[in-house]
């Protein structure tokens, strides 16, 4: 209960807090917005503090230093900075002071995550001619509303009838499939205008298979699946039921709702398959059916409607001001579908968990017996199901109190004998007051049947006399005690019948209008309206209406002007300058009909001479009119009136009045941007007309420039109303403006106008990033009859134009990749990650590539490097450095360290290490294990990943450190040899890892299975020897040809003219099956004949020759022995 303000300024009385404004029930945190202001405000005496729960869980705004929160105020304010999801949750204030607390509803403050559709591939939908089919959409989840299209990748809609429409879950149904169907780009989009985002699904490409033997047949529905389904409508929104059907011809819906025919209201929506109810409708809830049929037959569906509805009050808890030892009742009355859970809770504390003798709880209804102060408190009913939940505060509050008049002391009142007259007299008290009047100091109370006292203590006298005239006293009376203020009534005889000095104002007034008397030609003179200079138009009937602050009066006349008028004029040119002249007249006989308008008309001498124009019209009551003129023309002009029977004869032709040349005072309008043809651009405009060119030598100045780039702009003046931009780009925006001038100067400013060059058939290019180096590019296809030729396919240039790290642009090695066939996309891979690409589209047919498309730049993403790893071996430890990447692919932000015991057949637990710091190169490993074999892996991280995995394996020793390195890698296409400087490269890095790795056999060696593998190898070794001596000495002859056939030329086969070998710089991990050479001397002249033996494109071999990964070919057996029989020779 609110304590009126008056009574706290008559006494210091406490006051329960109460919400006054709050949040609403959900706060959507949009990106554009800056901050998000949660409200909680209240007020109370004392004045009320606030506190704030987050989930059930206590919250304190002031905590957090991001949070703003306001003074004396419970609203804080959440900066929109990026970091959002951690304030996500349902909050509730809680204001309170002494007396208790009020609670607010339940806020909810959201985060709108950006709606997405999942990355997914679709392989062509073949579908047999005459089929049904559905295309799914599946729209993402996210912020209601939801808005689905269908949509080319063109963005062009695709058209829906009684055969193709699209369902309310978004998917698009056909109800038989034809010819036309066939497209690549069914795309499905999912707008949410709340979160203003709008998402699009991959294309979809459909292929319709024709076939000479389509049956027709009776329908079936698509949706909703069998005979009968259930709804559910929330009270207040509209009912919405579909049935969509498939079937040859295609069929038609019908709906009806069972026993009543078709709703009252209702409205069909997808060419009659969704039926509409709208929400306010009465008994919305039943039973319908729709029918689908075609000439073959019908298919019948039922669906049962039932309604729930949210929580409402059906009695709300109302605050009550008690007096102490009343019984007090409270009731909370809720009704809802499904059944609302009503709970109650006092100063926002469940009334379970709080003790009071004297309350009784009985169903819906609380009761207080015996209350007292301390019973003093606030209220909260809340209820809920599942459609909602609403939450109302009663303000409970015994007290005893005074009566405490609000109206003023000595306040005075006017009436008119046979009126009446209310006196009032406002009081605030507990318990409620007796309210008495008296009159004129009398004790008795005034009493008749023309006086009432109305609840609120307001004395009503009705038709007062004379004698009513007096000072008259409120009384209000209770158990704390008395109060009385006075009042004075004066009452005064009627208008006209009284002779006292009161003041009183007249009006004039004319048909219902009142006059404007600070006109010239109307005055008033002590009640008398004078008119000078007086005219038909002053003809009608006048009032007089005589007002006091009680009472008025009317009296009326009629004015009849007698009399007879002519047309005058007088032209006057306009100080100000020649584009305006005022025309002034004399009108004439009006015949008792008022002018309601006059119309002045023109004739100009240079372009359509004798012919008269409207120029202005002016309403009935004025005598004159300023025109606008245009310049160099001779005018002359008239005037004619018009009233409600209908127009006059025009007044006799002014005199000609010339006007001077002047600049254009207007430019061209409806300005048109068109491209007809590829690379140009085609400007019109509706050219002025001759009177307004305002003077000799009238041209058109046509600016122009692109609106996608910087650029200035290009102007051209021309003659004619329109202009041609030639050798422009394809399909881009442009601003225009237009100015005409002519010999006397410019018009004004132009406004600027947007318009689009010509479109051409040529490709219209996108690209979609896969991941950080793969992208999809996506083209418009050729059409046939631009091709010239057999269409061969399309083919993709690209090339790196810098790395995102670096601002400095180089242009990179272009690349080239074929796509044969009639297609519209490929995949690029091989791409380097955070790095800007540019790239073109081509057809080709036998003769050679067509026009490339424009240029499109996009960029890579980040991704992981390849560093490069070195070991420094010691005793139970292990330090190991490293290079950061040449190619980071982004912004390094550290490290990832695994490594594990490996020690064959057993390996160890992997360990990892996270190096979080970018410029760290080096990392030492303590207590690891002696003579034993480690595994390390280390990964370059960016802030989306970490990059490819780089080994590296070394053994720990006994006393001696050695140093095992792992640095680069050789990569070799087409099997060709690589270059000599790559080779020497090759040859002494792999001399130095060589000596330090023999050192690494000498813990080897000793170990009993390797003793044993050794002696294996070298028995097997000397059996092979044996067989080959025996072989040999048996003699016999062979042709040159088989000799030839059994030892091929090692350096010429395999060697193509179209080959070469690259180096790569890229760090590499060594595979499995990699073997570490242990002698150097194995010469780089025989690495480079072993690649002829093996492999395939990209074949990878380590420091020492020996290939990485599987052999493509078995190659002849005698290369690979001798080459293995060199590296094993120091074992």
């Amino acid at each position: 209960m609110d304590i009126p303000l008056e009574v706290l300024t008559h006494a210091n009385i406490e006051q329960l807090p109460t919400i006054t404004a709050q949040s609403p029930g959900a706060v959507i945190a949009l990106p554009s917005e800056e901050s998000f202001a949660v409200m909680c405000e209240a007020k109370g005496n004392p004045e009320p503090e606030f506190r704030w729960t987050k989930n059930g869980q206590e919250f304190d705004p002031s905590l957090d230093p991001l949070l703003r929160k306001e003074e004396n105020s419970g609203t804080f304010v959440i900066p929109n900075n990026g970091n959002l999801t951690e304030y996500q949750g349902t909050y509730r204030c809680f204001a309170f002071n002494k007396l208790g607390t009020a609670v607010s509803q339940e806020i909810g403050f959201m985060v709108p995550k950006i709606p997405k559709f999942p990355k997914e591939g679709f392989d062509p939908f073949e579908v047999e001619e005459g089929q049904p089919f559905i295309l799914k959409c599946d729209p993402p989840k996210g912020i209601p509303p939801l808005q689905i299209y269908w949509m080319t990748m063109y963005l062009q809609h695709i058209e829906q009838d009684d055969r193709v429409s699209m369902g309310l879950n978004g998917d698009l149904y056909f109800s038989h499939v034809e010819e036309k169907d066939s497209r690549r780009d069914y795309c499905c989009f999912a707008a949410f205008p709340k979160i203003r985002t709008i998402v699009q699904k991959s294309a979809m490409s459909v292929v319709v298979t024709t076939t000479n033997s389509i049956l027709q047949r009776k329908p079936s529905l698509l949706t909703p699946p069998g005979v009968r389904s259930e709804a559910v409508l929330v009270k207040g929104e509209d009912l919405r039921l579909e049935c969509i059907a498939e079937g040859i011809p295609t069929p038609k819906v019908e709906w009806e709702k069972m026993g009543h025919g078709r709703p009252e209201k209702f409205r069909l929506e997808n060419h009659g398959k969704v039926l509409v109810v709208p929400g306010d409708e009465q008994d919305v809830g039943g039973k319908y059916l729709c029918k689908a049929k075609n000439p073959l037959g019908e298919v019948v569906h039922y669906f049962t409607v039932t309604v729930e509805e949210p929580p409402e009050f059906l009695v709300e808890p109302q605050s009550q001001l008690s007096m102490i030892g009343a019984d007090v009742v409270i009731k909370c009355s809720v009704s809802g579908s499904p059944q609302p859970i009503t709970t109650w809770s006092v100063n926002g504390v469940p009334l379970q968990e709080t003790l009071s003798a004297n309350r009784k709880i009985f169903d819906d209804t609380i009761i207080i017996q015996n209350g007292q102060p301390s019973d003093s408190a606030v209220y909260q009913c809340e209820a809920s199901n599942k459609h909602g939940k609403i939450l109302t505060n009663a303000n409970i509050m015994i007290m005893n109190l005074y009566p405490i008049i609000l109206t003023s002391d000595g306040q005075e009142y006017s009436a008119v004998e046979d009126q009446g007259v209310m006196m009032h007299c406002k009081v605030f008290s507990s318990p409620p007051s007796t309210i008495f009047w008296s009159k004129d100091d009398s004790s008795e109370l005034v009493t008749g049947p023309r006086f009432t006292v109305h609840d609120n203590g307001s004395l009503e006298i009705h038709t007062i006399e004379k004698g009513d005239t007096g000072q008259y006293t409120c009384l209000a009376k209770n158990l704390e005690g008395t109060s009385a203020v006075d009042a004075m009534l004066y009452v005064k005889g009627t208008f006209f019948g009284r002779h006292d000095n009161s003041t009183y104002s007249c009006v004039w007034q004319v048909y219902q209008w009142r006059l404007i008397v600070s006109v010239s030609r109307y005055f008033l003179e002590e009640g008398v309206l004078h008119i000078v200079n007086v005219s038909h138009r002053d003809q009608g009937e006048y009032r007089c209406v005589a007002r006091t602050p009680v009472d008025s009066d009317v009296a009326s006349a009629r004015l009849i002007v007698l009399g007879e008028f002519t047309l005058g004029f007088n032209l006057l040119p306009r100080p100000k300058g020649w584009q305006s002249v005022k025309l002034r007249w004399i009108p004439g006989e009006d015949h008792n009909s008022s002018i309601t308008e006059f119309v002045i008309e023109f004739e100009e001498n240079k372009w359509q001479p004798g012919s008269w124009r409207d120029l202005q019209r002016v309403p009935g009551n004025h005598n004159s009119a300023v025109l606008d003129l245009h310049g160099h023309v001779g005018y002359r002009f008239r005037v004619y009136a018009v009233n409600a029977v209908g127009a006059g004869p025009p007044s006799k032709p002014t005199e000609r009045y010339l006007t001077p040349p002047a600049a254009p005072d207007k430019n061209p309008e409806n300005i048109k941007i068109e491209g007809h043809l590829p690379h140009e651009m085609d400007i019109n405009w509706e050219p002025l007309s001759p009177i307004e060119h305002n003077g000799p030598g009238l041209e058109y100045k046509v600016s122009y420039r692109r609106q996608d780039v910087e650029d200035e702009w290009k102007e051209h003046t021309v003659k004619r109303h329109s202009f041609v931009v030639r050798n422009t780009p394809t399909f881009v925006p442009y601003e225009i403006k237009i100015q005409a001038k002519n010999h006397q100067g410019w018009g004004p400013e132009p406004k600027m106008v947007t318009g689009y060059s010509g479109e051409d058939c040529e490709f219209f290019v996108s690209v979609m990033l896969m991941n950080s180096s793969v992208v999809k590019v996506t083209w418009k296809q050729v059409p046939k009859d631009k091709l010239h030729g057999h269409l061969g396919g399309y083919r993709v240039n690209w090339w790196r134009m810098r790395s995102l790290l670096h601002s400095k642009q180089s242009q990179g090695e272009r690349h080239t990749a074929a796509f044969p066939g009639s297609r519209s996309h490929g995949t690029v891979s091989g791409l380097v990650p955070f790095s800007e690409y540019s790239l073109i589209v081509m057809s080709f047919n036998g003769r050679g590539n067509g026009p490339g498309s424009k240029a499109v730049n996009f960029k890579t993403p980040e991704g992981g490097g390849f560093p490069e790893l070195v070991a420094d071996v010691q005793k139970r430890s292990i330090s190991l450095a490293w290079t950061p990447p040449l190619e980071p692919n982004g912004i390094l932000t550290g490290y990832l360290l695994e490594y594990q015991l490996s020690m064959y057949p057993y390996a160890g637990p992997l360990q990892t290490v996270n190096i979080s710091k970018p410029d760290t190169t080096r990392w030492h490993l303590r207590d690891l294990e002696p003579l034993s074999k480690y595994r390390f892996q280390l990964r370059s991280c960016t802030s989306t990943g970490c990059g490819s995995i780089v080994n590296l394996e070394s053994t720990t020793l006994e006393t001696s450190d050695v140093r095992a390195a792992f640095g680069r890698l050789y990569r070799c296409k087409h099997l060709i040899r690589c270059r000599d400087e790559k080779a020497k490269a090759s040859q002494s890095h792999r001399a130095s890892l060589s000596t330090g790795l023999a050192s690494v056999h000498t813990g080897i060696s000793s170990q009993g299975w390797f003793i044993g593998l050794m002696s294996a190898i070298a028995l097997l070794t000397l059996v092979v020897l044996i067989a080959c001596f025996v072989n040999r000495n048996k003699g016999g002859k062979y042709s040159v040809k088989e000799k030839e056939d059994l030892h091929p030329d090692v350096e010429s086969q395999g060697i193509n003219d179209d080959t070469f070998c690259e180096y790569s710089d890229n760090d590499e991990k060594p595979l499995k099956g990699s073997q570490h050479s242990l002698s150097g001397g194995l010469k780089a002249e025989d690495s480079g004949d072993s690649l002829v033996d093996y492999g395939d494109d990209d074949a990878q071999f380590n420091e020492d020759g020996s290939f990485i990964g599987e052999y493509a070919a078995k190659k002849e057996k005698r290369a690979s022995a001798e080459i293995k029989a060199t590296a094993q020779t120091p074992a």
